[in-house]
């Protein structure tokens, strides 16, 4: 229960969130699984009391749980008032109409907000400092949509109406402003699309890859790159100095 159900690095699809939404299950079967899902994904856990008693981004989920319920039955102002208490004990942000997907994990809970609108599907893991916010004003969608089994590292900024699809990576500080596709890792401000499932490192016993700081670094490879170029040229313009005043010495020889 504990483990995500995509294995190795087969991407689960986007959209199978909903092939058994979070709504359809009981409150207390979900705060179950994401209890659980905290000993795969988080190695100082050592035990279920710890875990219940002393992580606030479980506290958080739980709270939302309860509230999300309320707010899904119309019941909006109670729904509100346990989102605040939630937040106040926890520090941790989640719209009651936020729509949460099985065993989520918010790891050193603290300062992460959640819009209303924003879609969250199964085993997704956030870290501390997270936004999945909104740029608009209008009613209706505003707030991103994670599909299954997303990672966003700490601090990282996710906003608007977009798509992250299934399986993708989110660096620390990043700020994604546009739909990813799935499997990919983003980073940087802008976020931009770096490396593919493909190329990264494969795990190969149903966990998620926690690995988060293993970024590349685009810009640093593009400065590379041009030092690399530059050396290249330096000494290519070196050599050619030094064939001039040979070349003009052998010119002068031949005339007299």
């Amino acid at each position: 229960m504990g483990s995500p159900k995509w294995q190795g690095t087969d991407v689960p699809l986007a959209g199978a969130a909903e092939a058994e939404t979070a709504s359809a299950l009981s409150v207390w079967r979900l705060i179950r699984e994401d209890v659980d899902c905290v000993k795969s994904r988080d190695p100082a856990a050592r035990n279920t009391v710890e875990i219940v008693l002393t992580y606030p981004g479980v506290h958080a989920v739980i709270w939302h749980r309860l509230a999300s319920r309320l707010w899904r039955r119309g019941i909006k102002f109670p729904a509100r008032f346990l989102s605040w208490l939630g937040r106040f004990l926890t520090n941790v942000d989640i719209h009651p109409g936020a729509t949460i997907g099985r065993r989520f994990f918010i790891d050193h809970g603290a300062c992460v907000v959640i819009g209303e609108t924003a879609e969250v599907g199964n085993d997704v893991t956030l870290y501390h400092g997270v936004t999945l916010g909104g740029t608009s004003w209008t009613s209706g969608k505003r707030h991103p949509t994670l599909r299954d089994g997303v990672l966003v590292g700490a601090g990282a900024k996710i906003l608007g109406p977009i798509t992250v699809g299934a399986g993708c990576r989110i660096g620390a500080n990043s700020v994604v402003i546009e739909d990813v596709p799935p499997a990919m890792t983003v980073v940087g401000i802008p976020g931009r699309v770096v490396k593919p499932m493909a190329d990264r490192r494969r795990v190969g016993d149903g966990r998620i890859d926690l690995e988060h700081h293993l970024m590349p670094d685009p810009v640093g490879e593009a400065i590379v790159s041009l030092l690399d170029r530059i050396e290249f040229l330096e000494a290519r313009l070196a050599h050619l100095q030094s064939e001039r005043p040979r070349g003009r010495g052998a010119t002068a020889d031949e005339a007299a």
